[in-house]
């Protein structure tokens, strides 16, 4: 099954469906309740090996990496009531059950604990060096920079972020989520730095963030002084609703911060939906993404991220200009989207084989990895990919240096 002109949205809608109601989980489709297998029995093949050749695990930050709990242990994550009422609210509630089980954070009661054990043993299982970027996630504000409750679709704090990365220094780093409405964004992102943060991470559809608004130049003011990038999402945005503003994921609205000399990371590359251009003509938000990375004034500033470009909502034709826009490889940073890629459905190692962009004798130890280990599996199938002769730059995978401000790319 393959859905390229479907919005994230309504496929996770479906997944989250089948989840509970599939009959026949061991078929080829419905591999959908996530095993949770013990990632310390991970086979290792020989694909495997090949991957990590020209990767230095001790660069392998996968910055793309989410938070799931509930703040049932004192974590201070709040979620909407709507993923919590299953007879007002049924989509978002098999929604929020669907990233909790691809997390394998456990029984309600204990999924705050329940994800951290989980994302250790992970790691624990990869080479030493091997990191992963947690996210904060603030909540969305309005125009007046006071928090917007009703339209906040989940929350995780900076300092819960902080102290995982503290407590787990060797396995984790974490990312600052900071919205530049709020009166005291200044202060709280210098003091993020302060602490550790290695970038900051925007929702801008769901968190009400308008990147071209006058009301962020303060806070990019302070970003470009401390030389901390802003990961933000680009493209299309319906699996989290929030404060429900799509036109804010527009690549372009980021020019702003560009302008004020901040350093940039479009998420996904933008590589979902459509946005308006400067004719106003509707284009794919790739096309912008594209269009922006040409332009010469940016190419030490904007950057996108990998994370979730091998779902099986986008078009293959985009996984394959990435491979060909060899120009790029040096301005793109590896992230998986965890726990995303605990969604069995979501990624179709079959279809990215009958598309050519897999040799076949990668899918048996794909598929097992797919079962074990989503971050081994995604890192795997990404150095698989091959289009025309051209694979990722093993650089796309040692992001270190960026966050750490070690090279001036």
């Amino acid at each position: 099954m393959t859905c390229p002109n479907k919005s994230r949205r309504q496929f996770l809608q479906y997944t989250a469906v089948s989840l509970v109601t599939a009959s026949s989980p061991a078929s080829a489709f419905f591999r959908l309740n996530n095993p949770c297998l013990n990632p310390s029995k991970t086979p290792v093949s020989k694909l495997e090996e090949l991957a990590w050749q020209g990767v230095n695990p001790e660069n392998w930050w996968d910055c793309h990496t989410h938070i799931v709990g509930s703040g049932d242990n004192g974590s201070g994550i709040t979620l909407s009531e709507q993923m919590n009422a299953p007879l007002l609210h049924p989509i978002q509630t098999l929604l929020h059950w669907a990233y909790a089980n691809a997390a394998c954070t456990g029984k309600k009661g204990g999924q705050d604990v329940g994800y951290v054990n989980r994302i250790v043993a992970l790691l624990e299982t990869m080479p030493k060096g091997a990191k992963a970027m947690l996210y904060a996630f603030d909540k969305a504000h309005g125009a007046n920079g006071d928090a917007d409750h009703a339209n906040t679709a989940f929350f995780v704090p900076n300092e819960y972020a902080m102290m995982l990365a503290k407590r787990y220094p060797e396995r984790f780093e974490w990312v600052a989520s900071i919205h530049p409405y709020r009166r005291d964004c200044e202060a709280v992102l210098e003091q993020a730095v302060v602490q550790g943060a290695r970038a900051v991470k925007w929702l801008p559809p769901a968190m009400g963030i308008d990147p071209a608004s006058p009301q962020c130049d303060r806070f990019y003011k302070v970003a470009s002084k401390l030389n901390i990038p802003i990961i933000s999402h680009g493209g299309e945005e319906k699996s989290v609703h929030g404060a429900d503003q799509p036109l804010f994921g527009n690549p372009l609205r980021l020019r702003r911060a560009l302008d004020a000399g901040v350093r940039v990371v479009i998420a996904h590359c933008a590589t979902l939906g459509n946005d308006l251009d400067e004719s106003g003509k509707s284009i794919r938000s790739f096309d912008i993404f594209a269009k922006l990375m040409a332009e010469k004034q940016w190419q030490g500033q904007l950057f996108g991220d990998i994370s979730a470009i091998v779902l099986r909502n986008r078009e293959v034709d985009v996984v394959k200009t990435l491979l060909t826009e060899t120009a790029w490889h040096s301005r793109l940073l590896n992230g998986s989207d965890y726990p995303l890629t605990g969604v069995l459905p979501l990624i179709s190692i079959k279809n990215f084989v009958e598309s050519g962009l897999l040799a076949e004798e990668t899918l048996e130890p794909l598929l097992a990895l797919q079962d074990y280990h989503p971050f081994r599996f995604d890192f795997v199938l990404k150095r698989s990919l091959s289009w025309q002769g051209k694979r990722f730059a093993s650089s796309v995978f040692e992001t270190r240096p960026f966050f750490t401000g070690e090279v001036n790319s």
